[in-house]
């Protein structure tokens, strides 16, 4: 009577289809989180700069009126902007530990210009200086303030930049790096001498393929 025992089988390799599903999810990642960013960056210091309140004050018997811009009520979203702007561009330039860092930088950076315009979107105290000084009273307020989109606007900047500080959290360490063609020697790697591909082995003609190589060169 015959007996199977089982045996260890080893596990196959990655397949290339698998290579290639890996590395279209990191192109596409790494899309993403440019176009998020960049996207989020600009509304953000668009925004920022639009008007953001509205309102008067009493003047000589007359009302003047008044507004505030995003920057005079918060100076926070722009700089904010800026910072996530410089993150988003400093993702490519470091690698492992360093990448991390930046990536929850330009997190914060989004999640903390949501926030501040969000919390700007109901501010008064830029105008009410500003009827102070259109008055010369110190104790004067603004009336029939009113608040624009704007500060909304700024605010979902600010996310589209949060989304993007995420995407390079999750994706990042699959994402290539400014500086990968100079880490070893200080230079470009030298090319190793082409040698010619054997057309009958389609090893070899898929590994020229993979080196960028035309496998029918010289054939």
């Amino acid at each position: 009577m015959e007996y199977v025992t089982a045996a260890s089988v080893p596990q196959p390799r990655a397949t290339r289809a698998d290579e290639t599903t890996a590395a279209t999810r990191g192109r596409r990642s790494l899309a993403a989180a440019l176009f998020l960013g960049a996207v989020g960056a600009a509304v953000v210091l668009l925004a920022s700069g639009q008007t953001w309140a509205e309102g008067e004050v009493a003047v000589g018997g007359g009302a003047a009126p008044l507004d505030a811009s995003g920057g005079d009520v918060t100076g926070v979203p722009t700089a904010l902007a800026i910072v996530g702007l410089a993150a988003l561009v400093a993702v490519f330039a470091v690698r492992r530990a360093g990448r991390l860092l930046v990536s929850l930088l330009l997190t914060l950076t989004g999640a903390g210009a949501a926030a501040a315009a969000y919390l700007g979107a109901s501010d008064s105290a830029a105008l009410d200086e500003k009827a102070a000084r259109t008055t010369g009273d110190t104790a004067a307020r603004v009336d029939a303030l009113t608040h624009t989109p704007w500060p909304y606007v700024t605010a979902a900047g600010g996310l589209l930049l949060l989304l993007a500080g995420l995407l390079a959290l999750r994706y990042g360490r699959t994402w290539p790096a400014m500086s990968g063609r100079y880490e070893r020697e200080g230079a470009p790697r030298a090319r190793a001498e082409r040698r010619p591909v054997d057309p009958e082995r389609p090893e070899e003609l898929w590994k020229a393929l993979d080196r960028g190589e035309d496998p029918t060169r010289g054939a």
